[in-house]
């Protein structure tokens, strides 16, 4: 079932439907995601693809530069990518995306010298999928490669085939942020999932969200990895299962047994050259895979840009205002107020989601997001804490956030 066929939503026609409804747990059925997915990739719908591969559209990046020469172009080739996004196999491989494979090596040494850094420093960077340590990762690599060599950022980020996909996805003002994961041999798979902003969440959190939004999640960024090195399969280059972005209810399926237990058998894993970028939707079912090889530490700049949209108009210091009225929330739960009286003005005044934030500052615990404003003043107000307290918390949650403490 594609997104603009589901009856939630005809995103197509520009109508929505009179039943807006929500998914359950009980909306995901394996023999419905095997249906989606039994979707096959014809090349003849992709003219500017150079094959297809398991099932993936795999590009020529000198080629679509060539296409993308003149306006008319640049507006097939940025459809194309949409279709191939939504209603094609949901990922994309652009060989040769970073042709300057001199920029990618000086992004790698760059790269190489932080996490020599923050080694020294004693800084333990946590993963959202493995243990700290088991890997090496870089959190906000974009602004740490920024500060300490410029040169290097301004000549890898002029690329013109990550501003086509982004702007084919998002349109203009989007925003990227970068991840870089060192996996060693050895280094265990993912298990597969959906990514960020539903993705993050649990299935109980995920299931209070209506249906249209999961529909408008993947809408609001977009994936992308490039190869900083040569990835052979048995190095563990991300596995992938083509058309389940399609999977309406997607978001509450990842976790089960038996689809995990399918994406097993059926995943797609393809290998990558140095300089080949891999993008794709979100809602596409993956994850790393694992590396069996005995001598390629494989190095992946991992790339998420979002819309423009996903944020509010104006600027609120929620940390201000929230120390602001937290003793009147206090007073309130004296006289008797209900907690979900309580719950709807923390609502109000804190932040509901725990990102953006500094992750190496303020990682995962427990889980795959950091503890957000909301459940902080939550907490309090279930321990009834001082005023002090609560003042002393929301500073130090929003000291966790600010990048500069990093002194990169």
């Amino acid at each position: 079932m594609s997104i603009a066929d589901h009856p939630v939503t005809t995103l197509a026609a520009g109508r929505v439907s009179a039943v807006p409804g929500r998914f359950t747990p009980a909306d995901v059925r394996l023999e419905d995601l095997v249906e989606v997915v039994s979707a096959t990739t014809r090349a003849v719908d992709y003219p500017h693809a150079d094959h297809v591969e398991q099932g993936v559209l795999v590009y020529s990046s000198a080629a679509l530069r060539e296409s993308v020469s003149t306006a008319a172009g640049e507006d097939a080739v940025r459809d194309e990518l949409v279709r191939a996004f939504v209603d094609g196999p949901g990922i994309v491989v652009l060989q040769g995306a970073w042709d300057d494979l001199d920029v990618v090596d000086r992004a790698t040494s760059a790269f190489e010298a932080i996490i020599a850094d923050e080694k020294a420093s004693g800084g333990a960077a946590g993963d959202h999928f493995a243990k700290p340590g088991a890997n090496d990762r870089i959190w906000n690599a974009l602004e740490k490669l920024a500060v300490t060599d410029p040169e290097t950022f301004v000549d890898y980020y002029a690329n013109d085939v990550l501003a086509l996909v982004s702007t084919a996805w998002l349109g203009p003002g989007y925003q990227v942020t970068s991840q870089v994961n060192v996996v060693r041999p050895g280094g265990v798979a993912q298990d597969p999932h959906r990514d960020y902003h539903l993705g993050f969440l649990t299935d109980e959190v995920t299931a209070r969200y209506p249906a249209h939004v999961h529909l408008l999640s993947p809408t609001l960024t977009l994936q992308g990895a490039v190869a900083h090195v040569d990835m052979p399969v048995e190095s563990g280059p991300t596995l992938y299962l083509p058309h389940s972005q399609k999977y309406a209810p997607g978001y509450l399926a990842y976790r089960r047994p038996d689809v995990r237990a399918y994406f097993e058998e059926h995943r797609v894993q393809l290998p990558l050259a140095k300089g080949d970028a891999v993008f794709f939707n979100p809602a596409l079912l993956h994850g790393a895979g694992s590396n069996v090889s005995t001598d390629v530490q494989r190095v992946a700049n991992l790339l998420q840009v979002s819309s423009a949209f996903g944020r509010a108009m104006e600027a609120v210091d929620r940390a201000r205002a929230a120390t602001s009225v937290y003793p009147t929330l206090l007073e309130r739960q004296a006289s008797g107020w209900s907690t979900a009286a309580l719950s709807r003005v923390v609502a109000t005044v804190a932040e509901g989601y725990p990102f953006p934030t500094n992750l190496d500052l303020d990682q995962p615990v427990d889980g795959m997001t950091p503890l957000a404003q909301t459940e902080l003043l939550e907490q309090a107000l279930a321990g009834q804490w001082p005023a002090a307290r609560v003042a002393e918390a929301l500073a130090s949650y929003a000291g966790r956030r600010r990048t500069s403490e990093q002194g990169v």
